[in-house]
Order: structure tokens, then sequence, then C-alpha cells
């Protein structure tokens, strides 16, 4: 059995973990005693450690043949300082890791002006947070080059859950961009996202690939929060100009509401996720509005996090 290891092992490794633990021997990094304890109760290796501790990334050389990257760079800089040196640190083991799935932001294209984009549009960075992924694909490249290893790219945009809706904008009621003049957003289920690394680490296709890990449908950032409110009977934040949203939001959320762009997952659906369980918001809406537990559920998710 190959031995795969969990760079990150948040909410999206761990809802891949029951097809993951079947498949391979799962190693998992992890800062404290309670995540170490909860994935050993999942069938996971722990290693305690930490991405910013040299020490701790001596220790991962040579220990997989597999590797599932989904921890974030650091917060400030443009370059990716922790991937470069995990990889310098891997590169100095007996054994390379052969198959890398590294799971980036659509964010890497920048603004598009609500165009179309598949996987060959070329990446504009509008922000640090998006430079540093990108730094960290250009770094995996070229790992993966030297090192002769599969590598995965798995470009995904807003992930959303019972848990992971955004639902403090209706508690605080920030503005959304008027339809007409609002940007576009793209979408995927966590679930969903967890089902392509499975699928991308089993996938054996050589040279760097990558996907637009999106479902189907991109929407108007205003349609999203108008179903959510729909499902969740909430009260929709106020619709205005866009140049009035500008001056009354936050420059990091605007960093956000700026950009526009729709995704092609054409290439997604035909090699990684042919029948995904949440094509589109829609779906998945009209299940949770059925659900009133998880609609419970989700609202004092948000509470909690607020």
């Amino acid at each position: 059995m190959r031995t795969l290891m969990i760079i990150g092992a948040g909410d999206v490794a761990r809802r891949a973990l029951p097809e993951l633990t079947r498949r391979w021997r799962v190693l998992a990094l992890c800062r404290s005693n309670a995540s170490a304890e909860a994935l050993r109760r999942q069938g996971v290796t722990p290693i305690r450690g930490d991405l910013d501790d040299p020490r701790a990334l001596r220790r991962l050389a040579g220990l997989a043949d597999d590797l599932l990257l989904t921890a974030p760079p650091q917060e400030i800089g443009r370059k990716d300082l922790r991937m470069r040196k995990l990889l310098s640190a891997l590169a100095k083991g007996c054994r390379i890791p052969q198959r890398l799935v590294y799971i980036s932001t659509s964010g890497v294209y920048g603004n598009a002006d609500g165009a179309l984009l598949d996987e060959g549009a070329r990446p504009r960075p509008h922000n640090d947070r998006a430079w540093r992924r990108l730094d960290a694909e250009t770094c995996l490249r070229g790992f993966a080059a030297s090192h002769g290893c599969q590598l995965t790219v798995l470009r995904a945009p807003g992930i959303y859950a019972d848990d992971r809706l955004p639902l403090s904008r209706f508690a605080s009621q920030t503005p959304l961009i008027r339809p007409e003049e609002d940007s576009w957003s793209n979408h995927i289920h966590a679930d969903d996202l967890a089902a392509a690394c499975v699928a991308a680490l089993l996938q054996c296709r050589g040279g760097p690939r990558v996907f637009n890990a999106s479902d189907d449908q991109p929407l108007p950032i205003s349609e999203w929060y108008r179903r959510l409110a729909a499902a969740l009977d909430l009260t929709l934040p106020p619709l205005l100009p866009r140049e009035e949203v500008r001056a009354r939001v936050s420059a990091g959320l605007w960093s956000y509401m700026m950009e526009s762009r729709r995704l092609n997952n054409r290439r997604l659906r035909r090699e990684l996720l042919p029948a995904p369980r949440w094509p589109d918001t829609a779906d998945y809406l009209a299940a949770l509005a059925q659900a009133p537990e998880r609609i419970a559920a989700a609202l004092a998710s948000a509470a909690k996090i607020r």
C-alpha cells in the first residue's frame, strides 16, 4: 500500500479521508494534540509539527509516496515561503513523493471582467494573496520537473458546505452590488472538492495538469446571496450601485468583490469529476431548504464564527 502524506489536514482533506484511508496509508501533519487525536480516530497517523518549524519539515523527508497539499501560505508577501521550505526539505529525502495534488485558488486569474476562462487563461493575480498561491504553483512545477513527479493543481473558487456558508453578511447587512453592475463568482461544494482531490491522486497523466475546480453554474455575487436568503429565510443585504458599495466596504472585501470571472469546468467534469454531488448551488440549496435541522446547524455554526 502506498503512503500518502497530507499537509493541511483541514475541512476538505478530512472529507476525503474515508476514501483516502481505504487506498493509502495516510499520514498528516498537525499542530495540536486535539487535532492529532481526531485524525487517529479517522485512521490517520498524525505527525506533530508546524510548516513554520524547520525541524518539523526535516522529519517529513522520505516518508511518503504521494502528497496532498491543502495548507495555505503565510499571510504576507508575494512568495509562498512555506511551500518553498517544504519542497526544499522533501527534496533531501531518500524517497521523493511521486504524485502531488495542490489546492490553489481561482484568484490567480485576477479580474477578467466576467469573461469565461479555461485553464489556458494567463494568470493575472490582483493581490498578494493570489500571488502567493501562484508562487506555490510555480514552485511545485519546478519540483515536479526536477524529480519526475506527477502534479495536479486544483484552482478552487468559493468553497461552501453547511458549515461554510457566508452568513455573516446577512447579520452585518454589508451591501451587495446591484445585479446589473455585479461581478461574477464561482463555487464548489467542499465534498466535491474532496472527491476531486481523491480522483487527482488516482490519476496518472504524467506532466502538470491544472483544473478549474468549480461547479457548473457561475453566478453574480448578489444572486448567490439572493439564493441563500431564500433558502434560509434571511433578509437580503441592500443592493447598491457598484461605486457606492466600493466606498462602504473594507479594502479586503472589495478585493474579492471587484474580481469578475466565470470558470469553464469542462476539463474537471471530463477527467476528474464526471458526476459531482452538487453541480449547481441551486441543487444544494433546494436540499438544504427541506432540512430544518441542517439549517439550524448552519446558522449556529455561522453565529460561532462571528
